[in-house]
Order: C-alpha cells, then structure tokens, then sequence
C-alpha cells in the first residue's frame, strides 16, 4: 500500500506580533507548554533587564538565565544549569547566539524550547540546527525543531537596522541554495524533497518583490515569516539543503578564513548573487542584485571589506566547508585563475546595470 501522507515536525506556536514578550506567560499556557510558567528562560547580556521587568509581573516562577551565547562551551555551561533545576521548557529570547544556545542546551535534556526573536538576522529562528563556535570554527549541531516561534516586532524595531537587514539576505539565498539542489540532482540524482523546496521558495520569492522596508510592520511581518518558513523546511527534509547551497559554502569559508568579516545573512547574500551570476542566471541575478541594492546589502567582496585574493582564497576553500554537498562551485571546479576572470565579470555586471 502507497504512503497517503507523512508526519513532519512543526511548532506548535508561531507569532509574529508587537507585545508578544510581555505576553509570554499567556502564550505559553495557550499553548500547553507551560501552565504554571515554571520555565527556564535565557537572555543576552544586552536585554537582560529590560526582559526581566517585561516578565516579572506574569511570570514570577521563571528563572531568568543571562548567557553570552554563540559558543558551544556556553551551551554546555547552560545545559549544567538546567540539568539543575525543574522547568517545564526554556524559552530563549534575543538574537540569533541567544537562540541557538538556548536550542543547543534543551535539547540536551528534552526539554521543550520556545524561540523568541527579538532580531531578524537569519533563519535559525524556527530551525533545528545550533549554529555554535568550538575551538574558533563555527559549526552546525542538531537539535529539536523549536515548540513555539514567537516573533516581537516592538524588539525588532529598537535593535541594530544592519542585524535585521541582513535577514534579508539569507532568504534570498534560499533562491541559489534550490538551484544547487537541483543540480545536484540533475548530476548525482540527489533527492530533492518538493515540500522543503516550495517552503523555502515562497519566503524568497515574497522578499524579492516585497514593498516596503526594514521600518514597515507589514514587510518585517513577512520577513519573519520567511525566515520561520525556511527553518521548516530544514526540518522537513532533515537537512539544511534546502536553504543552503554555494551561497553558505562561501559564507562559512569567509567565516573561517576572515572571522568577524560581516553576518551571516549579509554574507550568505551576497555568497547567493556570486552562485547565481556563475550559474549564469541573468534574469535571477538582475533581480537579486536589485533587492540587495534596494535594502542596501552587501553585493561584492568589497562591501565587506575583502579584497579579491581574499574572496578567490574564500572560493577555493568554500568546498571544504560541506564535504558533502554538491553545488555550483563543485559543479564548476574553477581554479583560482578562473574565479579571478569570473569576479572581475561579476563586478562588471553589476558596475554596469
């Protein structure tokens, strides 16, 4: 007999509203995460206070716990911590570190973990993966899909416009990610999951056309959205393949290589538009380049502050980053003679527009 339908993981909450963190307690009961707000929850050095008077009148029973985050030697510190007390779930809120330590160390006991963005920087908001530094190299861990996504447009609105800009550039690369799956399966009949793609391709397509700005509720509405839809469908196909391909291949090389060069969504951006003018995709590339000009993203290695022997050494070591995976920069094998004459076309093309 056929298999008529399959079972994937989601959240059992997703909000995206103004007031969702002062709201917290209400949404936690509804939810039947935590009734009694018997709860673990986890902060940034930088919100700490502010959270905590936001907190304290509905949830008198939580454990505020302040972590500087991004590393897996703090995730593990939290995850001691927790192992400690008695919680019904963690609910970390701040920015992407925040997050990801917080998902890092529930998921190390089973504990249900609520995600609250107070930032919109990348999709590791709703996804199962824990991007954490270990001994200096950042690296991508597994853990449960978040139990409920919540998303405080009054946070986002008071935080850095370049950190919730550069959101903006990891949904577009879910654009080059897709066309790296499908030459993979083009090439090494790869298996492409139709649900995680479609998933990850309503975010990006809703961003390249999207009206509005970073000053906007409806276009921040939808650029969470987005993010929490690409994390999905990571989940869905249990992988990151559909959201990342050569994009954060070039990424996480120029994280190597050149640390604290810019963020992950800004680089994997612009990692997109190079995959995408390689792929030699006019019509995509014309319409990426005009979204990242548009919500003023980097678009070239210099808008980071790399020169082009940083950027060519940043391709050539791109593959190391994911052994496994095949995309355009496998595909094409370029020497770094190749990418030097494929830059300067690249630049060209976007010089002239």
């Amino acid at each position: 007999m056929p298999l008529l339908a399959r079972s994937v993981q989601t959240p059992l909450h997703i909000e995206v509203r103004r007031g969702a963190v002062a709201d917290l307690a209400r949404i936690l009961a509804d939810g039947r995460i935590s009734a009694g707000g018997e709860v673990a929850v986890v902060v940034g050095p930088g919100l700490g206070e502010r959270i905590a008077e936001l907190l304290r009148p509905s949830l008198r029973s939580a454990t505020i716990y302040v972590t500087g985050g991004g590393t897996l030697d703090a995730a593990l510190e939290l995850a001691d911590k927790l192992r400690a007390g008695h919680y019904d779930a963690v609910v970390g809120i701040g920015g992407g570190r925040t997050v990801d330590t917080a998902k890092y160390a529930a998921s190390r006991w089973g504990l249900p973990m609520v995600s609250v963005a107070t930032s919109l920087a990348n999709d590791g908001i709703a996804s199962p993966v824990a991007s954490l530094v270990n001994d200096g190299i950042k690296g991508s861990y597994g853990v449960h899909i978040p139990f409920g996504v919540i998303v405080d447009l009054d946070f986002v609105e008071t935080g850095p416009d370049r950190i919730n800009r550069a959101g903006i550039g990891d949904v577009l690369s879910n654009i080059s990610a897709l066309a790296d799956w499908e030459l993979a399966r083009m090439i090494r009949g790869e298996p492409v999951d139709g649900l995680a793609a479609s998933l990850a391709r309503m975010g990006a397509e809703a961003m390249l056309t999207m009206p509005g700005d970073m000053g906007d509720d409806a276009f921040v509405t939808v650029l969470a959205e987005s993010l929490i839809s690409s994390g999905l469908a990571m989940a869905i196909c249990g992988s990151s393949r559909p959201s990342s391909g050569g994009c954060h291949e070039i990424m996480h090389a120029i994280d190597s290589l050149f640390p604290d060069t810019a963020s992950h969504g800004e680089l994997a951006g612009l990692g997109a538009l190079f995959c995408t003018f390689l792929r030699g995709d006019d019509r995509r590339f014309g319409q990426m380049a005009d979204c990242l000009e548009r919500h003023q993203l980097p678009r070239t290695p210099s808008d980071v502050g790399l020169d082009a022997d940083q950027f060519i050494r940043a391709v050539e070591f791109a593959p190391r980053t994911r052994p496994d995976r095949y995309t355009i920069i496998e595909h094409l094998a370029m020497t770094p003679e190749e990418t030097r004459r494929r830059l300067a076309e690249y630049e060209n093309a976007l010089a002239t527009r």
